[in-house]
């Protein structure tokens, strides 16, 4: 698979003046569009105690967290100054429990049929889903760590298909 990253003088969100810009979509076809996207977030084992037996203070901490998500995928355009608003057609949004490294992972998915990709609506879900983890049980562990946020991996459009290796 050959890397399709743009280089730094091809920048889609810098017109030829390097003035930023939203990037005109206009003249794309309509496909459908998915991004995956991961993070996690490390804790004490005491937190994730909490978490797992759903006593803690502010409620069930993950179903809260996937709301919390989706809704924000709902609103990456709003957040992200040069994204386009997108109809997005599913959402996933799951959380795997790591005892021993004391830590749970976010992932998401997003989809739509359109002209441009998913790829920070997913990432939007997974930091606000971790962020939102983190505002739940702050009052009894601020030391938490959210980290390697990334896209794992995007199908559709011109570009095609993309997996993190």
């Amino acid at each position: 698979m050959t890397d399709k990253t743009p280089s730094p003088a091809k920048l889609t969100h810098f017109d030829p003046s390097g003035q930023a810009h939203m990037v005109d979509v206009g003249n794309k076809n309509d496909t459908h569009r998915i991004a995956v996207a991961s993070g996690r977030i490390r804790m004490k084992p005491g937190t994730l105690a909490l978490i797992q037996s759903g006593t803690a203070k502010k409620g069930d901490v993950l179903g809260i967290a996937r709301i919390a998500a989706i809704m924000a995928t709902k609103r990456t355009s709003d957040l992200i100054p040069l994204c386009h608003p997108l109809a997005l057609t599913r959402v996933t949004v799951d959380f795997s429990i790591d005892e021993a490294g004391a830590n749970i992972t976010c992932n998401a998915q997003a989809e739509t049929v359109g002209k441009t990709g998913v790829e920070m609506e997913a990432l939007t879900a997974v930091q606000i889903g971790l962020l939102t983890i983190y505002d739940m049980c702050k009052a009894v562990d601020r030391g938490m760590v959210i980290t390697d946020v990334r896209v794992m991996e995007k199908h559709g459009g011109k570009s095609g298909d993309w997996i993190a290796e």
